[in-house]
């Protein structure tokens, strides 16, 4: 009989359920919840232009994390399961601080003052020309030589359990030859949907264009080795900006029926990326009857089972399928090499300072640009 309750004993230490004199013990599905604490964390990430760079990570209550720098509001990962449960980055990241001062292709960046590109590298407002640089051929891109993916943010994470950052800029007039002095202010937010909520707002004392957006680049198989070819892609949108060879748009906005750039209905990328001469960078027009939060494009992934939709309040969004990556920096140990990875940059449309016609991108004192775009991820 003693046998027998030492047996019984020891198999509820096993099961964790009690022990011969013991506590009840709580099972181990609710201790690994446990260890899951929401919230920010942060640690020390160099210096640069003599200012602290730090590296910031959220985490919501479901253990999935984004990891954001200061240095440029860079996106460096967002670590999620994929359907058998293994977890990496669904966005392209490096590992240090000196890699980003390498200068790689924006990876994860914020960008401004102004997104995309401005045609010949100048405009006009209020009758004066404005000229920038021309650091894309003769045209203007993602903001000029030093942009905002190129400066040390000031950060502020969330005071309580809330995996938010908030990171604000001064542009000052002048800065990359644009007017005015444009205070930005951009919140990050992970959700317990496992959403990143990015919050956009910025306020200016003359007229100037803003057109802000995140650069990150995904891959949803969670590795570079693989192509983005057989990712799909729905968008919400029946019209799109043809663009001339340097691709600044025409002024033109077409349907896309009958054309390679029709993802009204999902489509594999790698499907019809070769009838577009260079691949897909293009703006596309979003369906839209208000400025409320809506649906813009979902990617998905059968290897991964995961599936990204992408929610915004902007007018456009630019597809990039990753034409100009030719394995010069690593992610996860592996070259970013030719369309394996790609953006969907969430904006107005590009050029718009020249493009009367375009939706207007001027912010003038006494407004305010507000803007909001949301990544959702989920399994399929």
């Amino acid at each position: 009989m003693n046998k027998l309750i030492c047996h019984v004993a020891l198999l509820a230490l096993l099961t964790g359920v009690a022990s011969c004199g013991g506590e009840n013990k709580q099972p181990s599905t609710e201790k690994t919840q446990e260890m899951i604490k929401a919230g920010v964390t942060s640690k020390d990430w160099g210096e640069t232009d003599g200012k602290k760079v730090q590296l910031f990570t959220l985490t919501n209550k479901n253990g999935v994390t984004v990891t954001i720098t200061n240095y440029g509001g860079v996106v460096t990962s967002w670590v999620t399961p994929d359907k058998k449960g293994n977890k990496s980055s669904i966005v392209v990241g490096m590992e240090s601080l000196a890699e980003y001062l390498k200068k790689p292709p924006y990876f994860g960046a914020l960008i401004g003052r102004y997104g995309n590109r401005i045609g010949d590298a100048k405009f006009k407002l209020d009758g004066k020309t404005y000229t920038l640089a021309a650091n894309n051929g003769k045209n203007n891109l993602h903001g000029g030589n030093k942009g905002f993916d190129k400066v040390v943010w000031d950060a502020t994470p969330a005071a309580d359990s809330t995996p938010a950052l908030t990171l604000s800029y001064l542009s000052k007039d002048g800065e990359e030859g644009f007017p005015g002095n444009l205070k930005v202010t951009v919140v990050y937010t992970l959700t317990d949907d496992d959403a990143l909520n990015i919050d956009y707002s910025a306020e200016t004392d003359k007229a100037t264009p803003v057109n802000l957006t995140n650069h990150s680049y995904f891959n949803l198989t969670g590795s570079t080795e693989n192509t983005i070819l057989n990712h799909s892609l729905q968008i919400n949108g029946d019209k799109y900006t043809p663009v001339d060879t340097t691709l600044i748009p025409t002024g033109e906005i077409k349907p896309v029926k009958g054309t390679p750039f029709d993802f009204t209905k999902a489509e594999t990328i790698g499907a019809r990326i070769d009838s577009v001469p260079g691949g897909y960078d293009h703006n596309f027009v979003l369906n839209r009857t208000d400025s409320t939060l809506q649906l813009a494009a979902t990617l998905s992934d059968t290897t991964s089972g995961r599936k990204l939709e992408v929610f915004t309040t902007e007018p456009g969004i630019q597809f990039y399928s990753g034409n100009f990556l030719d394995g010069t920096f690593t992610s996860g140990g592996h070259p970013v090499k030719f369309r394996t990875a790609l953006c969907l940059e969430t904006q107005h449309f590009p050029d718009s300072p020249n493009k009367p016609k375009f939706p207007s991108t001027i912010l003038k004192p006494g407004q305010k640009y507000h803007t909001v775009t949301r990544y959702k991820v989920s399994l399929q």
